[in-house]
């Protein structure tokens, strides 16, 4: 189609820089797409200048990371030759959807279509995605804290629930779990989890997690019916292995480590050997404690994996507020009044209150195939934050 309507047109190819700023923006365009268009332009033009810095042989010790970079930023540029090439041949079109011949006016108005298809493509979704920064923990696994909050032995239930919710959407994630520590509840339930979710991208997905869940449902006990509220506070931080970072989050100085006998049930073994380990983050005032391994040396492990794991989100979350960012949604308290998200069991409802979506499909997200409906959202939702602040800041 393109190549044949090409054949009869007679309007020269004008350069688009000089077209797009002066004249009205296509129906697809708005005024969030062209400051965008502006910011993609001027990537292109630092990657330019990134380019004429290159040695004429290549032997600069400074050309390796600007050839990094060049590699890094070839989305970009050819996201930017697409636009003008799309833009060039809708101006052209635009001066055959009135020529007297019929033929060639159905030919345009079709080819027309397509161009401002193309077009809508390019500014509504390839450009914005291309444009927001690659997150620094894409290549994370994740840690998740489940405590019990509000509502009793209803509420250790609820976090058993939750707890079978994350592993079955890990297992279609296919990442790899492994609960390290889990407190039953003497009414049934469980009190308190922690559970490592290992596999790229893990953190990345499930830190929209992090915040108190509510339940409202009729407990089996309830003999009158009456609907209780319960509260499952979720806590997702950054799964750091002492092999995935070259950044010393804490000194040995700073850290107590102590040791101790375990406690709780567990035969001769638990009362007879210093198997318990507790480390206290100085600085910080963090602190781990870990008995749930036969050793100490097992313990001492898995509590510096919990310790690092938490200065990371410690550090993570500083960083997101110095850049202005007001998405992090660190518990401080188990408490209903902070909730995230509500699963109605009477309506078969859930509803994440952060961005007003409901959908009635407890069923699927507790299986953790719905589940992942809200997490796509959510990301969606911080997508269009990061674009805000970075046209703010324009």
């Amino acid at each position: 189609m393109f190549s044949l309507l090409r054949c009869f047109r007679l309007q020269a190819r004008n350069p688009f820089l000089a077209r797009f700023a002066s004249r009205a923006p296509p129906p697809a365009a708005n005024a969030k797409n062209v400051r965008l268009v502006r910011i993609l332009e001027k990537r292109v033009e630092d990657r330019k200048r990134l380019a004429s810095e290159l040695s004429e042989d290549l032997s600069s010790p400074s050309d390796i990371s600007r050839l990094k970079q060049l590699k890094e930023t070839e989305p970009l540029q050819a996201a930017w030759d697409q636009l003008v090439n799309t833009r060039q041949l809708l101006e052209e079109t635009d001066a055959l959807l009135s020529d007297p011949d019929e033929t060639m006016r159905a030919l345009a108005t079709e080819e027309h279509k397509e161009l401002s298809s193309s077009l809508n493509t390019l500014t509504e979704t390839t450009i914005p995605s291309l444009l927001i920064p690659p997150s620094a923990t894409a290549k994370l696994s994740a840690m998740l804290e489940l405590k019990s909050g509000v509502g009793g032995s209803e509420s250790s239930l609820f976090l058993s629930d939750l707890l079978r919710m994350y592993l079955r959407l890990a297992n279609v994630q296919q990442w790899q779990t492994a609960v390290v520590s889990q407190n039953e509840n003497e009414g049934g339930g469980i009190k308190d989890a922690i559970v490592e979710v290992k596999g790229d991208g893990a953190y990345d997905v499930l830190r929209w997690e992090s915040g108190v869940h509510r339940v409202q449902r009729v407990p089996a006990t309830e003999a009158s019916g009456r609907v209780h509220t319960s509260t499952v506070a979720v806590i997702v931080l950054p799964l750091v292995e002492e092999s995935d970072t070259t950044e010393e989050l804490f000194s040995m100085d700073d850290v107590k480590v102590e040791v101790m006998r375990a406690r709780g049930a567990g035969g001769q073994h638990v009362n007879r050997t210093e198997s318990a380990v507790r480390l206290t983050h100085i600085p910080t005032g963090v602190t781990v404690s870990m008995q749930d391994e036969r050793s100490q040396h097992q313990n001492r492990r898995r509590a510096f994996t919990i310790l690092r794991s938490r200065l990371m989100d410690i550090k993570l979350t500083r960083e997101i507020a110095e850049r202005r960012a007001t998405r992090q949604s660190l518990v401080r308290t188990a408490d209903r009044s902070e909730k995230i998200r509500t699963y109605n069991f009477a309506q078969e409802r859930v509803t994440d209150h952060r961005i007003g979506l409901t959908l009635k499909n407890l069923s699927s997200v507790l299986e953790g195939d719905g589940l992942q409906d809200f997490i796509y959202e959510l990301q969606k939702d911080h997508d269009e934050s990061v674009l805000e602040d970075m046209l703010n800041a324009e």
